[in-house]
């Protein structure tokens, strides 16, 4: 399953992403982190210290060893360097799969070792001063979209993206790559505007949105979230002892998480896992394509020298068969 976590800036995202992450690890399911937000602390949620958060490879370093591994044998790509981060793949194309080793893999991904299991954890990279003026942060997590263009995954594997904040996700056709989308939301007004913003644009798109009440306090909290959100509110998470310690590197070990921020952990998973039975590829191969041909006319054709629009196999499904 693909999961994202979004949400305004400061609204907790990441740090339920990363609850999320260590409750999966905690029940034996095998997991792909990517933080693919602006501020990269993912890492660091997951219990890296800050210098081993700042030794994680950077997705969009290796960018061409993606692209050549991803071509494979695909005749409609003449080369690598006509990939672009929509590319879609075709007969012959390479995909990657949650649990097998991979040069992309051994190149972008590292092990991060949890209190009850392990997961593999990626990130775009830092949005450097380097960068300033020159380039926009999406250009990084094309690397994200290529990627999750080429990934085949099961109903028992999970990859979970924690995305950069507000509505900035839509800038590419990232946010359509997903079974699930989890919108983290406090119970106020500037809360809640981002859900607004991500039900309006996601609805053309059968995007699967949930919303999670993240700093509930009490009645009025709840009370405010299920008027402004209605059914797509799935759980709500209040004060959390263990996540402060976490937040000051002390956390104890993830079995002492409060019991009732547990069970709203797995009503995600629940939920998450429910939504495989909607998963329609050839919609989700559909889209891919779509916003492929939309970046190879506003910009990739130029860029390239190339018709971008030849890339597309007109033929091919992706889906779990071909991971056989």
């Amino acid at each position: 399953m693909k999961i994202a976590f979004v949400g305004k800036g400061g609204s907790g995202k990441t740090t339920l992403s990363s609850l999320f992450i260590r409750h999966l690890a905690a029940n034996e399911a095998p997991v792909v982190a990517v933080d693919a937000d602006i501020n990269q602390h993912l890492g660091s949620a997951l219990g890296l210290s800050e210098a081993e958060a700042a030794e994680l490879p950077a997705m969009g370093a290796h960018l061409p060893l993606i692209k050549e591994y991803l071509r494979g044998t695909n005749p409609r790509i003449v080369s690598a360097d006509t990939m672009i981060k929509t590319t879609p793949p075709g007969e012959g194309s390479r995909l990657l799969r949650v649990r097998e080793d991979n040069p992309v893999y051994g190149a972008c991904a590292r092990l991060v070792r949890l209190d009850d299991g392990e997961v593999r954890l990626m990130a775009t990279g830092p949005f450097t001063e380097s960068d300033l003026g020159v380039a926009c942060y999406h250009s990084k997590v094309g690397a994200v979209e290529l990627c999750l263009n080429h990934l085949v995954d099961g109903p028992d594997e999970y990859v979970v993206v924690d995305m950069t904040a507000g509505s900035d996700s839509f800038a590419s056709g990232l946010f359509t790559r997903f079974d699930m989308t989890f919108l983290v939301a406090e119970p106020t007004r500037k809360g809640i505007s981002v859900y607004r913003q991500y039900k309006e644009y996601a609805r053309d798109f059968g995007v699967a949105l949930k919303v999670v009440g993240n700093k509930v306090q009490g009645p009025d909290d709840l009370d405010f979230l299920r008027e402004e959100v209605g059914e797509d509110l799935l759980v709500t998470v209040g004060h959390s002892d263990w996540v402060r310690a976490m937040e000051k590197g002390r956390p104890s070990r993830f079995e002492l998480l409060e019991a009732e921020n547990r069970m709203s952990l797995q009503a995600l998973q629940d939920a998450a896992d429910d939504s495989y039975a909607q998963r329609d590829w050839e919609r989700y191969t559909r889209q891919m394509v779509h916003f492929h041909l939309r970046n190879a006319e506003s910009w990739g054709n130029a860029k390239t020298g190339a018709d971008l629009a030849a890339q597309v196999d007109p033929g091919f499904v992706l889906g779990e068969p071909l991971a056989v």
